[in-house]
């Protein structure tokens, strides 16, 4: 599975609402903003650009622009950092601050149906598209995942 079908599997409505949930103040702290905002094109990066520019960049992941599809994904997780430390506890998985090992074996913490156990478990706390994004893109880190996880209606 590729990053960008991480975000294209959301649909777009839930894209749209994902970059309305990235913090600037977050971007600028952990140095993701001037990246984010060369490799999106823009010539302002704030919450109004990235709601404006949402069909161009959709359009972008959607021709499989994997490296923008990586630094977006990272400006979305260190604006979720509080969920992600949630999640990694939940699954016991080993952390700092939301930050894990890059090597880490995921094999006994991602278990079967873990992601449809995050979602149940998250799904009332934090917002669902970007619940459901982190699922897919710890999946993808992992690789864990062949296919984006759909919640079942």
């Amino acid at each position: 599975m590729e990053l960008t079908q991480v975000f294209l599997s959301l649909g777009e409505a839930r894209f749209a609402q994902i970059l309305r949930s990235i913090s600037m103040g977050k971007l600028k702290s952990y140095k993701v903003y001037e990246p984010l905002k060369t490799r999106a094109h823009l010539t302002r990066l704030n919450t109004e650009s990235l709601r404006k520019a949402a069909p161009r960049l959709w359009t972008r992941l959607g021709q499989g622009e994997e490296e923008f599809a990586r630094d977006l994904a990272q400006a979305v997780l260190v604006s979720h950092l509080e969920m992600i430390a949630a999640v990694l506890d939940f699954l016991g998985i080993p952390h700092q601050d939301g930050f894990f090992d890059k090597n880490l074996d995921f094999g006994k913490f991602l278990t079967e149906d873990w992601n449809a156990r995050v979602f149940d478990r998250f799904r009332e706390t934090y917002p669902e598209a970007v619940l459901l994004f982190y699922i897919n893109h710890l999946g993808w880190e992992a690789k864990r995942a062949a296919e984006p996880f759909v919640p079942a209606a």
